[in-house]
């Protein structure tokens, strides 16, 4: 499989680059970019044909997938152009900046045959994976609580980007970047919220969040939390799961349950391998046939709908309803 790069925006760029590139009987060919110098910048890097005009990659590039780095705000015209093209297609979260933008993606990939995946990689960590086999086993009795806080140091260390800041570009803050992962988790754990609640703040006086609250509520009672934000240096990584009979725990280094089999004690998880990262599930998905359905284009679209009503909540100071 030949693939182009679309956009060298976003810093996993190099990441999901060289990824594809080492997987076997996959190449990349080519780079477009609207400036051209970081389009040659990356080129140099990997030996493909830079372009910064996209209708000249298409006409005179043979490919038959692109891997989507742009910022947010191109999503929408880049992806639906690609699946028009007829080429598979593999994107950074989130997919767009609103549903109506996720939805034109949608039906352009569905309408076009297609095959999408979203990078989640957290539904690949054994950790995570345990904690949702346990909810679906029943070992938690009814889920009550789930909570995911996810965050780094990238505004006060001043490490990240300074486009990440961009609401233009990014369609907001810490929340719609590194939030995005607590989000697509609760969904997988506790499904689709009737409501969601926000409390957004900039610590270090950026144009957008850096430090980011949202509490989802369920029709059975359940609340999910989702905590995030780029002005943390320790404590990042913390997902708890609480139900009526039992709780996982997951941190950075451990993962632990306690339940009614355990009679109440904290044990070590039994944790199961790690899956393939979204991108090597795309590629199989391409080339083997192998479905990939935990990150397809109803799941982009579910967490865009997630994301455009955190945000409503936090601009308008009211719970956003999403039923």
């Amino acid at each position: 499989m030949r693939a182009a790069i679309i956009g060298t925006w976003h810093v996993h760029t190099e990441e999901y680059a060289r990824t594809f590139a080492e997987q076997e009987g996959c190449q990349l060919c080519a780079v477009w970019d609207p400036d051209l110098q970081k389009a040659v910048t990356f080129a140099e890097k990997f030996g493909v044909t830079t372009y910064s005009d996209l209708d000249e990659l298409y006409r005179k590039e043979q490919f038959e997938a692109v891997i989507v780095c742009s910022a947010t705000s191109g999503h929408v015209p880049l992806i639906v152009r690609a699946a028009e093209e007829g080429k598979h297609i593999f994107t950074e979260k989130v997919l767009a900046p609103t549903v109506e933008g996720a939805e034109k993606i949608r039906d352009a990939v569905i309408r076009n045959g297609v095959r999408f995946v979203i990078s989640y990689p957290h539904k690949c960590i054994p950790g995570l994976i345990f904690a949702k086999q346990m909810i679906d086993e029943g070992k938690l009795g009814q889920v009550t609580y789930a909570r995911m806080r996810n965050t780094h140091n990238g505004s006060v260390a001043g490490w990240l980007p300074a486009h990440f800041y961009d609401k233009d570009e990014c369609g907001g803050g810490a929340m719609i970047d590194l939030g995005a992962h607590p989000m697509y988790i609760l969904l997988w754990f506790l499904g689709e919220p009737v409501s969601v609640s926000s409390a957004f703040t900039s610590v270090t006086g950026k144009p957008v969040e850096d430090n980011a609250v949202s509490v989802l509520t369920y029709e059975n009672g359940a609340i999910g939390v989702s905590e995030t934000g780029f002005v943390s240096r320790f404590g990042n990584y913390l997902v708890e799961v609480c139900g009526t009979e039992g709780a996982v725990r997951v941190t950075d280094s451990e993962t632990i349950w306690t339940g009614v089999e355990t009679q109440g004690q904290w044990v070590p998880a039994s944790l199961p391998e790690a899956s393939d990262l979204p991108i090597k599930q795309w590629i199989d998905w391409v080339t083997k046939d192998i479905p990939a359905p935990e990150f397809d284009i109803e799941e982009a679209v579910r967490l865009t709908k997630l994301m455009e009503a955190a945000y409503k909540a936090s601009e308008t100071g009211r719970a956003a309803n999403l039923s």
